[in-house]
């Protein structure tokens, strides 16, 4: 009878008896499950807390925010509405807008036909054409910034806006076009050819077949690009520093904190406004932004 009810401790009603062996590697997988998901909490905890501390202070009040306590209370939500207040705070808004939106769009319409060209014509000189794409990829931004600013200021006088900035993105953009093209490899031909058979000239069948399937492809080039021209900090202070209203978010962040350099709430308030957008975006775009940054690896 004892016997009957070890049997019975021992057994699973839906996989029978349990074995030693069994047992163990039940353990073992439970063992593994809490390592792999602790790691993963922790590697998210490492990378939300600043964002959290940052919020947390944004609400504080001024006295607070000085001090060693990481709740506020109470919540400072004028903070906010104080940044906004900020002279040139707006300006900073509109100028980033459009010159990460503009500059989006150029980059975007300039990129898509040359990478097409490059993907699925075979003409003379197509290697020499990608080699090329690829080693203006490999060159620094700061190798060409001396005359490409003696061009923009002195002989255009564009110097003080943001034109400098977004005129070449109509001309295309390397790393877009090299995207692009990578992900257009994984379209078959087959359907560009029944499209031709169909009456469709060349720029038809971008418009009407490759543009279509290549939505995933095209978002990640976009937030790739709309992500760089937010952050870009280089371009509008050599351009447009001597110019206020032309200034961006991430330049006058700068100016914001040398005047607010003991209001830390204020300018983590700031920080919070500048980087909420971009979040934000992310968030709702991050389906076809992996699946587009994960195609583009498939063939080349």
């Amino acid at each position: 009878m004892a016997q009957v009810l070890d049997a019975v401790k021992e057994a699973d009603p839906a996989t029978g008896p349990v074995t030693p062996a069994g047992r163990r590697a039940r353990r073992k997988s439970l063992l593994n499950w809490i390592a792999v998901h602790s790691l993963g909490v922790a590697a998210a905890l490492f990378f939300v807390l600043p964002f959290v501390f940052l919020v947390l202070t944004s609400l504080m009040s001024g006295q607070q925010a000085l001090t060693r306590d990481l709740w506020p209370h109470p919540f400072e939500w004028s903070n906010y509405q104080r940044v906004f207040e900020t002279d040139g705070f707006l300006t900073w808004w509109k100028n980033t807008l459009l010159y990460a939106g503009l500059g989006t769009v150029l980059t975007v319409v300039s990129s898509l036909p040359v990478a097409y060209a490059l993907a699925k014509f075979r003409f003379r000189g197509r290697q020499l054409s990608l080699m090329l794409v690829i080693s203006m990829m490999m060159l620094p931004p700061q190798v060409v910034v001396i005359p490409m600013y003696l061009f923009w200021a002195k002989q255009l006088d564009l110097s003080g806006t943001l034109w400098p900035l977004i005129i070449p993105m109509a001309f295309g953009d390397a790393f877009s076009i090299f995207l692009l093209r990578q992900f257009l490899l994984t379209i078959p031909n087959e359907y560009l050819d029944a499209a031709k058979v169909d009456g469709c000239g060349e720029l038809r069948t971008l418009l009407r077949v490759v543009v279509p399937m290549a939505k995933p492809g095209i978002a990640a080039v976009a937030l790739f690009q709309f992500f760089y021209a937010w952050n870009d900090y280089f371009g509008p202070q050599i351009y447009a520093s001597e110019n206020p209203a032309a200034w961006t978010l991430s330049y006058g962040l700068e100016s914001f904190k040398s005047a607010h350099h003991t209001d830390w709430n204020l300018t983590m308030a700031a920080t919070v406004l500048v980087m909420a957008p971009v979040i934000l975006v992310f968030f709702f775009a991050q389906k076809a932004f992996v699946e587009g940054v994960t195609l583009t690896g498939v063939k080349g």
